[in-house]
């Protein structure tokens, strides 16, 4: 028997691993950080033996309450991810599976690798009217890239989409592929018209690094991205600082920053509505926007989500708060589900990537709702 992870996304540490009965192992720390929750690695095994593997120590971890209600994700192949017995007791998470092959892989949520994120990056830019453009480099050296998808010209709307600052929240990239594909199909009807009146600038990827190197949610450094917003910097997070220049000269009339939540089972978003400048126009949008993501699919819903934040009390260091008020515009965080969304729940599956990249396609309809009404 072995337990690896020294892949792309891998992350486990192996305390005990002598008999399949008996599996102990943890979750390595993000670099230069005390977050850790995500978890990818692989079994190799004899088949058709029960495995009782006990992942220890995560009453520490990032969000313990996550683990409640949670159920792991395994995979032969790689490409079909489904969910396996898992019981959480307050600090260790109990996976009971029997493997049917000599290989299983394990993860918190089903990997986007690094080769496929490149792979959705080439494959977009020979579309019509996408353009692949570099923004620079991150920390660990790698190319840091953006999408901008229709014609730039005068009086189009500009819509920005970010993804995956906390690199853990795999399925922000799966609702971008899905995202993407229906954008560039020349034969839907709601994508052309978008594109007649905006011009789309997306990152599929805001944290390459703390993705291949498997972390939950900082960057190379330990950089939280998600409270970068305020004051970036080069040396500490060269992906919002980058991210940022480029607005400042496109502009921004909608933001939509895409992430995943541990702990709420349900997809919702959270609106900046503790900004100073956050006004009635804005209010309008929101609720235009969330009606018509609730019309066009039940996945998406309105009740559970966070607390709104007091008028003047949020957090500018948060991208949907820092641009929200920097540019006045419509900004939402979209949250989905490790777990399951529990209003349509999937036994075998969970939330999946399938539903991630159905939702992408999805919220085109509700961006296309509030598109006219953007400024």
């Amino acid at each position: 028997m072995k337990i690896s992870s020294n892949f792309d996304s891998g992350n486990i540490i192996v305390v005990k691993d002598q008999q399949p009965n008996d599996i102990e192992l943890q979750i390595r720390q993000d670099n230069e950080s005390d977050f850790y929750q995500w978890f990818h690695f692989k079994l190799d095994s004899t088949p058709f033996v029960e495995h009782n593997i006990t992942l220890s120590n995560l009453a520490k971890s990032a969000y313990p309450d996550g683990w409640k209600g949670y159920q792991a994700v395994a995979s032969y192949d790689r490409q079909e991810w489904f969910r396996v017995d898992s019981e959480f007791d307050g600090d260790n998470l109990l996976i009971s599976h029997t493997p049917e092959y000599c290989v299983t892989y394990y993860a918190y949520f089903a990997p986007y690798s690094y080769e496929r994120h490149l792979d959705l990056l080439s494959s977009a830019q020979v579309s019509f009217d996408c353009e692949l453009q570099h923004l620079g480099e991150t920390l660990d050296g790698r190319d840091f890239s953006m999408l901008r998808v229709g014609q730039p010209e005068e009086g189009k709307k500009v819509i920005w989409v970010t993804a995956r600052q906390h690199p853990g929240e795999t399925m922000a990239e799966w609702l971008i592929e899905g995202f993407l594909e229906r954008l560039l199909d020349e034969d839907d009807g709601v994508a052309r018209n978008l594109l007649d009146k905006a011009v789309f600038y997306v990152v599929p990827n805001m944290n390459p690094d703390g993705s291949v190197r498997g972390h939950l949610r900082t960057n190379a450094c330990g950089a939280n991205l998600n409270r970068e917003w305020q004051a970036p910097t080069m040396e500490r997070s060269p992906e919002v600082y980058l991210v940022m220049q480029e607005m400042q000269e496109t502009g921004v009339d909608m933001f939509l920053d895409v992430h995943g939540d541990e702990a709420l089972p349900y997809n919702f978003v959270a609106g900046s509505e503790g900004n100073p400048r956050y006004n009635d126009r804005i209010n309008q949008l929101e609720n235009k926007f969330k009606d018509a993501f609730m019309l066009v699919t039940p996945e998406f819903q309105d009740e559970f989500g966070y607390d709104k934040d007091a008028p003047g009390e949020g957090n500018m260091t948060v991208a949907t708060n820092a641009v929200g008020e920097m540019y006045d515009c419509l900004s939402y965080t979209l949250e989905m589900p490790f777990k399951d969304n529990a209003l349509l729940p999937d036994p075998a599956y969970g939330w999946s990537p399938a539903r991630c990249k159905q939702l992408g396609e999805d919220v085109l309809v509700a961006i296309h709702a509030v598109v006219d009404d953007l400024r």
